[in-house]
């Protein structure tokens, strides 16, 4: 598993928003680090390294190409979700309540 996982429930249709492409980023430059797609639970378990360093990253989510295979206009093209590891814990999760018009994000367990 890697450090960081991540899940998108698509709140308009009540599922999990599978086929979302996800980037993971290391900050400062925005270098990806990994690639993956949600699979049908809406979950990546494998989307980089099973361990990071402390710093700040960047998952980044295609939700345009999410909306569009759904036949659905979106105001957010993409949703970037910026956070901060301090080295203390070696897991990550942050899941993405997604719906054409608004998101939210927490710090998962």
């Amino acid at each position: 598993m890697s450090a960081v996982t991540t899940h998108v429930l698509d709140t308009v249709r009540g599922v999990p928003a599978a086929g979302v492409g996800v980037r993971l980023e290391e900050l400062p430059g925005a270098r990806a680090i990994g690639r993956a797609r949600t699979d049908s639970a809406g979950r990546i378990n494998d989307l980089g390294p099973a361990e990071l360093p402390a710093g700040t990253y960047r998952l980044v989510f295609d939700t345009a190409e999410y909306f569009a295979r759904h036949q659905h206009a979106t105001y957010f093209p993409e949703v970037a979700v910026t956070f901060t590891i301090d080295g203390a814990e070696r897991h990550h999760h942050v899941p993405l309540l997604l719906s054409p018009f608004a998101y939210a994000t927490y710090r998962g367990s």
